[in-house]
């Protein structure tokens, strides 16, 4: 079965892959952001920073200790903002009940625990407390292991948890450690593992917004939000449906083999001489002419022709020509994106030998940016397809909008698209012509062309994202179906997050693996500093809360 998600290997290649070597001096159309980025790589060395970042902003906002700021952070899944909401309108007491944290003034947060120690809640030696902690750590709730104690909801004190357990099972006190640490991960919306497969091991972390689309930097472009390959305009929802559509159907193969059921409409296969059929939805019909045996049907009309057969296959047949019109346009658009990938060399090339000339033109960052905006263009033509297959289409909103409503609808969008469709095969027309081996002239009147072609198939490219974003979604009622926002500049690509671990010693650490990473690291929480990449020095700060769980 072909592929339909791109290139040979079931991905396109990064926008960013084409333009090493080609001249920058303008960022007229540019594919690389002089812009810090706002989403953020985080390997396993730089893990621990990115954790201590967030528990840093709880410590000093509440006077806590960091394993009490943990608690709350993982309790919250590491969404500051309902953390903060929280206390601004339930105060302090509420937002520490919520998370299990209980106020003792007696605890002193300095303190180490005593080598005997009596449980406060139930007196009972700790020998019964380790065996507590040890079933809960294999049973997977390391992160919020509650006190055993009858009716008592405290979270247990991870630095109790640790000393007790690793006494006498080392191996899950590492176990429970690594668990705490990938929890800003695993619990954090705001922070994904890269999808890469083999896996390379780094998450990614954005800033703002969870809808939105970025690259690692092993090279993986892919949605935040789904993970799965970059997919704007679609929604996480319609590129699924439709990636679901391409592999339980083969396009050319149904067409030729296939006929459709009378009752059901599915498309049904023969495997055998019979031309009697049974479909699995429980129709027995004849192959020849679709009729249905039980009723209409005779063995001496079966080869006449009627005009009304094509009215009694009309819907099946709409269906799958629909699926097939989108289907074949999506497909033209992957091949040609990459097919004009393969323009960088060819242009480095001619880029060079025009350099050679004694031309009065030497600034050939037109060149770049025109195969960058093609390629962007290119993309976002392909996705639009299955989006206006979903959009159009009876799965998905057909009790949201009327027959009228919806021919409106696509009327306006298929206006926007034919007008990018049309300005992006101009460009890549021009991108084509072999620059080196023409008249000056001529490539002044291309160079004119690519960079009005860039902006304008840039602009239009914004303005079906808008209709698209406005008039089409934003019309709905429920509002699930979200896309990505365009950008000019492409896929933002991540950063790598700086690593600063302030006052940690060789005993703070400790090595952590998982299912993603084979190699081991530091990760112990340093217990003072910051990992703010502007000051990486340590902080003073006032007595911490006096805070104690069991």
């Amino acid at each position: 079965m072909e592929d339909c998600t791109g290139n040979e290997d079931g991905n396109y290649l990064s926008d960013r892959d084409f333009f090493d070597g080609l001249d920058t001096s303008s960022d007229l159309c540019s594919g690389t952001s002089k812009d810090p980025s706002s989403c953020k790589v985080i390997t396993k060395e730089s893990l621990l920073a990115a954790q201590t970042e967030d528990l840093r902003r709880v410590m000093d906002m509440l006077s806590l200790r960091e394993h009490h700021a943990r608690t709350l952070l993982i309790y919250y899944r590491w969404d500051m903002e309902k953390l903060f909401a929280v206390l601004v309108e339930k105060g302090e007491a509420c937002l520490f009940a919520k998370a299990g944290l209980t106020m003792d003034g007696n605890h002193d947060p300095d303190s180490q625990p005593p080598p005997t120690v009596m449980c406060n809640i139930c007196v009972e030696d700790v020998r019964g407390w380790t065996g507590h902690f040890v079933v809960k750590i294999n049973e997977g709730q390391s992160k919020r292991i509650r006190c055993m104690a009858h009716k008592c909801y405290a979270i247990c004190d991870e630095a109790i948890v640790r000393n007790l357990v690793s006494k006498t099972h080392p191996d899950l006190a590492e176990k429970f450690d690594r668990i705490l640490l990938e929890s800003y991960i695993e619990d954090n919306k705001m922070v994904k593992w890269c999808p890469s497969t083999p896996h390379c091991g780094n998450a990614i972390r954005v800033e703002e917004d969870e809808l939105c689309e970025v690259e690692c930097s092993c090279g993986l472009q892919f949605c935040f939000s789904c993970l799965a390959e970059a997919h704007s305009p679609c929604s996480c929802l319609m590129w699924e449906l439709w990636t679901k559509k391409c592999l339980d159907a083969n396009v050319d193969w149904i067409a030729v083999h296939t006929v459709p059921c009378p009752k059901c409409h599915k498309a049904v296969d023969k495997n055998g001489g019979c031309n009697h059929m049974s479909c699995i939805c429980g129709a027995y019909f004849c192959w020849l002419c679709g009729e249905d045996l039980n009723r209409n049907h005779t063995g001496n009309s079966c080869g006449r022709y009627k005009e009304d057969r094509k009215k009694k296959t009309n819907l099946a047949k709409r269906d799958l020509e629909r699926y097939k019109h989108y289907h074949s346009h999506y497909k033209a658009h992957t091949d040609s994106f990459n097919h004009e990938s393969k323009l960088k060399e060819t242009l480095k090339r001619e880029v060079v030998n025009l350099e050679k000339k004694d031309l009065s033109i030497r600034d050939f960052s037109w060149v770049r940016n025109g195969l960058y905006r093609l390629l962007r263009s290119r993309r976002v033509l392909s996705y639009s397809y299955p989006f206006a297959f979903m959009m159009f289409g009876d799965d998905l909103f057909k009790d949201e909008m009327t027959v009228k409503d919806r021919e409106i609808k696509q009327h306006l969008f298929e206006d926007q698209q034919q007008q990018f469709e049309a300005h992006v095969e101009k460009l890549s027309s021009f991108m084509y012509e072999r620059f080196d081996q023409i008249a000056e002239d001529k490539v002044m009147e291309i160079r004119r062309q690519v960079i009005n072609l860039s902006m304008i198939t840039d602009n239009l490219c914004r303005k079906m994202y808008e209709c698209i974003e406005n008039d089409l979604l934003g019309s709905l009622q429920f509002g699930i179906h979200n896309i990505a926002p365009y950008h000019s500049k492409g896929i933002e690509k991540a950063t790598k997050l700086s690593v600063c671990y302030p006052n940690v010693n060789d005993t703070q650490k400790h090595h952590w693996s998982n299912n993603h990473t084979n190699d081991a690291t530091e990760s112990d929480l340093p217990h003072s500093g910051s990992s703010d990449k502007r000051d990486c020095s340590s902080r003073k700060r006032g007595r911490k809360r006096k805070l104690a769980v069991a």
